[in-house]
C-alpha cells in the first residue's frame, strides 16, 4: 500500500509540472506562520525562536506559490495573532491552509551546552520535517492526500523525514510521515482542508544551520508547493482517506 501511495503522489507532482495553470486552475492557499512574537515558540539550539525560522520559510513558500500562479495570503506575518481560531478566520475564502512550524524535542531528552557565552540546550539525535493533519477538520481526505503529496515530493528533493513524532501520533502515512493530530485548534477550526508542517527539529545543532540557509529554505519552498500545486490542481482523495475518521491513537511499532 505503501508503494501505491508515493506511486500516486508522484503522479501528482508530475502532472503539475507538465501542465502550466490555467486561469480557472489558479485560486487562494493561506500560509500560516506559527506562533507570534509574545510566544516564539520553541529556541533554537543558538537561541533563535520559532517565529523567526516560520515567518521566513512561510515567506519561501508564499512566493513559491506564487510563481505557480496561486495566490498566496499570509496569516500571522507580523506575529500578532494571538488566538489559535482567528489563524483559520483570517484564512477565509482559501482553497487551502498550510501552517508552518518547526519542531522541537521533550526537556528531558535535552543536553546542555554553551554557545557564545550563553547556556542552552540540544539535541542532534533526530532530525527532519514532519505534517500533521486533524480528523475534525470538515475536509480530512484532502488534508491527509495534500500531506502526502507534499510529504512525497520533500522526499524526492532529498529532505528526510523524522519519525520521531510516532511515538506519540498515530500515522495517516507512515512512509511519508503525516501524522493524526486532531486537537491542532488550527487544522480543527479550519473551514478549508488545512496541513500543519514541521520544518526540521531545531534543537538539531547541525539542522539549525540548514534551517536557518536561505537557499535551503527556498528549496523546501519548492518541493511544498510544487506538491501542494499537484494535489489541489489534480488530487483525487483514496477511500483509505475518506474514510479517516478513528480515534487519535499511538501507531505500533514499525520497521
Amino acid at each position: 500500500m505503501g508503494g501505491f501511495r508515493s506511486a500516486l503522489a508522484a503522479a501528482f507532482v508530475t502532472l503539475a509540472l507538465a501542465a502550466g495553470p490555467s486561469a480557472a486552475e489558479t485560486g487562494l492557499v493561506a500560509v500560516d506562520v506559527g506562533h507570534t512574537l509574545s510566544a516564539p515558540g520553541a529556541t533554537s539550539a543558538r537561541g533563535r525562536g520559532e517565529f523567526e525560522f516560520n515567518r521566513d520559510l512561510a515567506g519561501q513558500i508564499a512566493s513559491a506559490l506564487g510563481e505557480r500562479g496561486w495566490e498566496a495570503r499570509m496569516v500571522n506575518a507580523d506575529g500578532r495573532i494571538e488566538s489559535l481560531r482567528a489563524r483559520p478566520q483570517a484564512a477565509a475564502g482559501a482553497a487551502f491552509l498550510l501552517s508552518v512550524h518547526h519542531d522541537s524535542v521533550n526537556a528531558f531528552e535535552l543536553s546542555p551546552w554553551t554557545w557564545e557565552g550563553r547556556a542552552l540546550d540540544y539535541n542532534d539525535e533526530f532530525a527532519g520535517h514532519s505534517l500533521f493533519v486533524s480528523r475534525d477538520n470538515p475536509d480530512t481526505a484532502m488534508s491527509v492526500l495534500c500531506a502526502r503529496a507534499i510529504g512525497a515530493r520533500l522526499q524526492r528533493m532529498g529532505f528526510e523525514p523524522t519519525h520521531k513524532n510516532g511515538r506519540r501520533r498515530s500515522y495517516a502515512d507512515r512512509e511519508h510521515a503525516v501524522h493524526y493530530y486532531d486537537g491542532l485548534a488550527v487544522l480543527r477550526h479550519a473551514r478549508m482542508p488545512a496541513v500543519l508542517f514541521e520544518a526540521g527539529i531545531l534543537k538539531n545543532r547541525d539542522e539549525e544551520l540548514l534551517l536557518r540557509d536561505p537557499a535551503r529554505q527556498a528549496r523546501m519552498a519548492d518541493a511544498i508547493a510544487t506538491g501542494l500545486s499537484a494535489c489541489l490542481r489534480n488530487g483525487l482523495p483514496a477511500d483509505d482517506e475518506a474514510s479517516a475518521d478513528l480515534p487519535d491513537r499511538v501507531a505500533p511499532p514499525g520497521p
